[in-house]
């Protein structure tokens, strides 16, 4: 398939609203949000969001999804990056206490804005979570 690309100023992008997550066990995946990295839970329509800063993810729970949907919704399927307050020494401490493993870091990355600092996690579905200090 070809792309003709005809941007103009009014679809540019200019942030992202939201995004949506396929999730095994919808309570499971709240807790982890809220509890562990301060997410609010918010319903509406019927549905469930985890709401930070001016975004949000809205979940879907595998095999009750809203229509319309990704072409193949799979729990587990995620790679997220959020950024967190740091110092990274202090996430990584707060999350080992929590319980939580560590899967890899803190490491250096380059992000959106530039070199960060990260470390990486796992929610409930498996997701790869990195939690990063610009």
């Amino acid at each position: 398939m070809e792309w003709v690309v005809m941007a103009t100023h009014s679809t540019h992008v200019r942030s992202l609203d939201h995004l949506v997550l396929t999730v095994a066990d919808l309570r499971a995946t709240v807790d982890f949000y809220t509890r562990l990295l301060g997410m609010e839970e918010r319903t509406f329509s019927g549905r469930t969001a985890l709401h930070f800063g001016d975004e949000k993810i809205n979940l879907h729970e595998a095999g009750h999804e809203f229509e319309p949907k990704a072409a193949r919704p799979t729990p587990g399927s995620g790679d997220l990056c959020f950024v967190v307050g740091g110092p990274i020494q202090d996430v990584a401490a707060a999350l080992t206490d929590a319980g939580v493993t560590i899967e890899e870091g803190p490491v250096d990355r380059t992000g959106a804005l530039g070199p960060m600092r990260s470390v990486y996690l796992r929610d409930p579905d498996q997701n790869l979570v990195e939690l990063a200090v610009y």
